[in-house]
């Protein structure tokens, strides 16, 4: 067989009974979730910053990084929702590389899939139980998300997996913000169609059930940019695109028209240092027109202790990305700070 059963997983309902959530985490949840859902229901004017490491590499640093995330909440709760990026699996275009702490807790040790759900359900409850925020992470794997979702506040479909049918049927199923990816093409109406999908109803098998899903009303766009033919980057967050991505969303009807710009990736072309200029164009942007301030709720932000990134071989440094280069804390706790006062 090309195929081999290593062993057997525990499910979401056993691991859970070994790690649960406690009671007092839970209020802090249903806190977060409502005050999060208030600004995609445009019941706040609050701006959401979805910000923290590439991928969540080693639960100390990020710890580290998420604590230091909640002193600053507590300076611009009265402007920003803070939500740390706790990004535990990660997609790889090619299948080599660093799949995330559900691959490998260890980055430089073999795969370790028991010992992979197991951390990452125990950082993100570590997270909450340390900081009082709830966090985001990716849903690359649609069946592993119920390891996860009593914890997370907000999941984000990537630009490769958006097309992906299961998953916009699993949206559909979540009672939590969902942002949907435009694909790497930087199609819009590729990413529309998954979030008209992920509000509608649905009928499929999930991890062995025929289930039954209403629809999620806070399934939106995140726009990232895309790559052209010719692998040239071609951003999407001027001031253009989120008026043409607002006029989509009227001929379109559908819920709560939203989108959180992506600040790296090819809207940066992975210039790490350049998601301030593209913050700041984007909160300009939504200070010009109402359209657009009633569109973008949000962005997304790569950040972690130390700037920029580090192979996996060898001495690593603490707190710095293995995977994509990140924004520096003192460079985003500047931008944080600056951006509370504009928005």
């Amino acid at each position: 067989m090309a195929m081999e059963y290593n062993r057997q997983l525990p499910g979401p309902e056993e691991l859970k009974g070994e790690y649960p959530l406690p009671l007092k985490l839970r209020v802090i949840k249903e806190e977060r979730d409502r005050e999060i859902r208030q600004v995609f229901e445009g019941e706040s004017d609050k701006f959401l910053v979805i910000v923290g490491p590439c991928s969540a590499d080693r639960e100390d640093a990020v710890l580290e990084y998420v604590s230091r995330l909640a002193k600053v909440q507590e300076q611009v709760k009265d402007r920003l929702v803070l939500i740390p990026r706790v990004y535990t699996n990660k997609p790889r275009t090619t299948g080599a590389g660093y799949k995330g702490m559900l691959h490998q807790p260890s980055p430089d040790k073999a795969p370790d899939l028991l010992g992979g759900i197991i951390a990452i359900r125990r950082l993100h409850l570590r997270g909450m139980e340390e900081s009082g925020l709830t966090a985001a992470d990716e849903m690359l794997y649609p069946e592993n998300r119920s390891y996860l979702d009593d914890v997370l506040s907000y999941e984000a479909v990537g630009a490769r997996s958006v097309e992906n049918q299961q998953h916009r049927l699993t949206a559909s199923g979540m009672d939590i913000p969902v942002g949907m990816k435009n694909p790497t093409s930087g199609d819009l109406s590729v990413m529309l169609n998954s979030i008209q999908a992920a509000q509608s109803g649905h009928t499929f098998l999930y991890r062995g059930w025929d289930v039954s899903t209403t629809g999620n009303p806070l399934a939106h766009a995140i726009l990232r940019g895309g790559v052209d033919k010719y692998g040239t980057c071609v951003p999407n967050y001027h001031y253009e695109d989120l008026m043409r991505l607002w006029e989509l969303y009227q001929k379109r009807g559908l819920s709560f028209p939203a989108a959180v710009v992506d600040a790296n990736h090819s809207n940066s072309d992975k210039k790490y240092k350049e998601q301030p200029r593209i913050v700041s164009e984007v909160l300009h942007s939504r200070s010009h027109s109402p359209e657009v301030k009633a569109l973008v709720k949000g962005v997304m932000i790569e950040s972690y202790l130390e700037e920029g990134c580090q192979p996996i071989e060898g001495e690593r440094a603490y707190g710095k990305s293995i995977t994509d280069p990140c924004l520096g804390w003192k460079d985003t706790e500047r931008l944080l700070l600056e951006m509370a006062g504009r928005v």
